[in-house]
């Protein structure tokens, strides 16, 4: 077997055991929207970067020492953390909100799959791939999960006029609820708001 064969085999099986094992939340019940549909075809496309150095700097280092709590690698923390602020901005979100999100979907675990078959940091339901034509794609790739999950995000937010206890529930697949709005905004408040 060759080395991508023995590498595909490897990503296969701890997907499997992952599966099995996850306890994470991300709605099964999340339904086709064709409008959802074109704006993460329109995302997966954007093109990447910071745009101010300074406050990227400032950022980077403040949400790097509140991160540790989950990732030790200062090296694998500072790339996250790069792309989270990009793909928050770019979606028109603050990246401390996705933080809290990731932290209650995967809890930092890029490889996370939920009962219901979501995968990656922020849980993005596979079918997506599908709707948008990404079959190649691969939702466990940190900047591809991330990019649909802040476009999905982004979409429930201005469907609720930026309230976020509705959005975050239609993120979820738990909307008339509050238990999932609740840990995301605790978790925003404990580990990620800015003091």
């Amino acid at each position: 077997m060759s080395k991508h064969g023995i590498e595909k085999l490897g990503i296969l099986l701890f997907t499997l055991c992952l599966f099995v094992f996850s306890n994470s939340s991300f709605a099964s019940s999340q339904q086709f929207d064709p409008e959802l549909r074109k704006l993460l075809q329109q995302a997966i496309n954007s093109p990447n970067g910071f745009k101010d150095k300074f406050d990227a700097e400032v950022w980077l280092q403040d949400m790097s020492n509140r991160l540790s709590l989950f990732i030790k690698d200062p090296v694998e923390r500072i790339t996250l953390l790069k792309t989270i602020h990009y793909e928050a901005k770019r979606a028109n979100l603050e990246p401390e909100l996705v933080l809290a999100v990731i932290e209650v979907e995967s809890h930092f675990d890029q490889f996370a799959i939920s009962v219901s078959g979501a995968r990656g940091l922020m849980q993005v339901m596979p079918f997506w791939l599908d709707e948008i034509h990404l079959s190649d794609k691969n939702l466990f790739k940190i900047r591809t999960n991330l990019r649909m999950g802040c476009t999905i995000l982004r979409y429930y937010m201005d469907r609720e006029s930026d309230n976020l206890g509705p959005a975050l529930a239609r993120y979820n697949g738990s909307y008339g609820k509050t238990k999932y709005p609740e840990k995301v905004s605790t978790a925003l408040k404990k580990h990620w708001f800015k003091q």
